[in-house]
């Protein structure tokens, strides 16, 4: 059994069992499939599968996948359908990366495939893909310093700089093997025309990163994709460095010889798989301009990559090390947030939840989305009082937020934007119809939170009785010696409620 060690790691105290966890990375060019053992903070890889789907290759003029990229993709899945059959309910995580980012039609992959593999398809931004890597990268590298890690996907490009297991700086380009073969090497013909153009268009990509970088400085480059490792085999096997190592010299010489074979069709280079071959002179120049914007002499490969770094998150998760809490904390320091008005609101929902959460079924994870939502439910005021609700609510979709993805972040997004005023029914419409029954819950509890702190109190506020039968609320109240202003407020709230098909009763 393989072992992905991390040698370092402070998860290493914190597992005190075997859990079976699963990834599964869609690429824009390859799908992998990573099943480990997570035992003291270590994975012990279980399985490990690799296919070129070329999901980017299948993006058509509008920017949609053709029926023929879909069905490599559920074809591919379906393979990977048996190793993860007996995984527990969250322990398996499905992440999309930049052509599914891209892709118009994304959903007709995602609705097939959540149906085949019975869990969430996550859309991940690209900084917070830029975050796994490292995290993956940096649980199989044994030494500790300044590094810098550059994965080449398909779509786009990743480049993190980091000490230890925290980035320093995350980015995200749009630039990939597939979409340059694409772009620059359609009918399989490698000229140095067409070689410079693309050297080119990545250097432009790069500007925007290449100061601050430089600045930033490093003193570890290493790659961690497909492409890297790939042009790593081929230089070592033509003696221009040791294995699993890429130097300036090397690349410059395996340049050449591509620029020699003439058509992707003719390569043979020992090394190379066929696979990789069509997409392989794209990654070559990419990596050359990276190689020149960041005055690189040598490069190293590290296995680690997404799929680890996606183990690795999933072990950290609803611990002290979630990521997604440490998110949020920053989110309330960034924007001002009153902390004492947050945690009574967030403690209240709490407490709403409690009294509620066997009759409506709602488990751990949706408890602590609606103890987030509440901690940033003001969030929006930041950017103005008039219609915060809303402002919060395009803030928590719009950023980057390290640790969520993007329908994480859309779940944040719509319970802030449901916390007061009229109950948003053409949003709670358009929510996913596996979500929705569950986010609209959530979302009555948080309003009825709000109103219950609405005279920001200094003390948590008396709780009062809530019950539910069905989707109906009941509410008894009879603790506060001045109740008119409240009542007035679930008065409204009773009316908002109903004019979005809720049943709330007030006592």
């Amino acid at each position: 059994m393989t072992d992905v060690t991390d040698r370092n790691s402070p998860l290493a105290a914190r597992q005190p069992a075997l859990t079976r966890l699963a990834a599964i990375d869609l690429g824009s060019n390859s799908f992998h499939l990573l099943v480990a053992n997570a035992l003291g903070g270590r994975l012990q890889v279980v399985a490990r599968r690799g296919e070129k789907v070329q999901l980017a290759a299948g993006l058509d003029d509008a920017g949609r996948l053709d029926d023929a990229a879909l069905e490599r993709a559920m074809a591919c899945l379906a393979r990977f359908a048996p190793f993860v059959s007996d995984i527990a309910p969250g322990n398996l995580r499905v992440v999309g990366t930049n052509a599914l980012r891209d892709a118009a039609n994304s959903e007709a992959l995602i609705e097939r495939a959540e149906a085949l593999l019975g869990c969430r398809v996550e859309i991940i931004a690209g900084r917070e893909e830029a975050r796994l890597i490292y995290l993956g990268a940096a649980h199989s590298l044994a030494e500790n310093g300044r590094r810098l890690i550059v994965d080449i996907g398909g779509g786009s490009t990743e480049f993190i700089i980091g000490e230890r297991f925290e980035p320093l700086a995350l980015e995200s380009l749009q630039l990939g093997c597939v979409s340059y073969s694409r772009r620059f090497f359609a009918d399989g013909a490698i000229t140095e025309k067409a070689f410079r153009r693309a050297e080119l268009a990545a250097h432009s990509e790069l500007a925007n990163i290449q100061r601050p970088y430089r600045e930033l400085g490093w003193n570890d480059p290493v790659g961690s994709s497909g492409t890297i490792k790939a042009a790593a085999a081929v230089i070592a096997a033509a003696g221009d460095a040791p294995e699993g190592t890429i130097t300036r010299h090397g690349l410059e010489r395996l340049r050449q010889r591509l620029l020699q074979s003439k058509h992707v069709d003719k390569l043979d280079l020992t090394g190379l798989k066929a696979d990789r071959a069509r997409v392989f002179p794209a990654g070559v120049a990419i990596l050359g301009a990276i190689f020149e914007a960041f005055e690189l002499a040598t490069m190293r490969y590290a296995d680690g990559a997404l799929r680890e770094g996606v183990l690795y998150d999933m072990v950290g998760r609803n611990s002290p090390e979630d990521t997604r809490l440490k998110t949020i904390e920053a989110l309330e320091q960034r924007y001002g947030i009153d902390s004492r008005q947050a945690r009574h609101v967030a403690d209240t929902a709490t407490a709403l939840l409690g009294q509620v959460r066997e009759p409506w079924a709602l488990d751990e994870e949706q408890a602590r989305f609606l103890a987030w939502a509440a901690r940033l439910h003001e969030i929006g005021q930041a950017i103005s009082h008039s219609q915060f609700h809303r402002h919060g609510a395009y803030l928590l979709e719009h950023s980057d937020l390290a640790g969520f993805s993007r329908p994480e972040q859309r779940r944040l997004a719509f319970l802030v934007r449901a916390h007061r005023r009229k109950f948003p029914v053409k949003e709670w419409q358009a929510l996913p119809a596996a979500e929705k029954p569950a986010l609209g819950k959530l979302a009555r509890l948080l309003r009825l939170a709000v109103l219950l702190n609405h005279a920001r109190p200094e003390r948590l506020p008396a709780m009062p009785t809530l019950s539910a039968r069905g989707d109906d609320l009941h509410l008894l109240h009879e603790s506060a010696e001045d109740p008119s202003l409240l009542h007035t407020d679930l008065e409204q709230e009773v009316d908002y409620q109903a004019a979005a098909g809720f049943t709330l009763t007030l006592d």
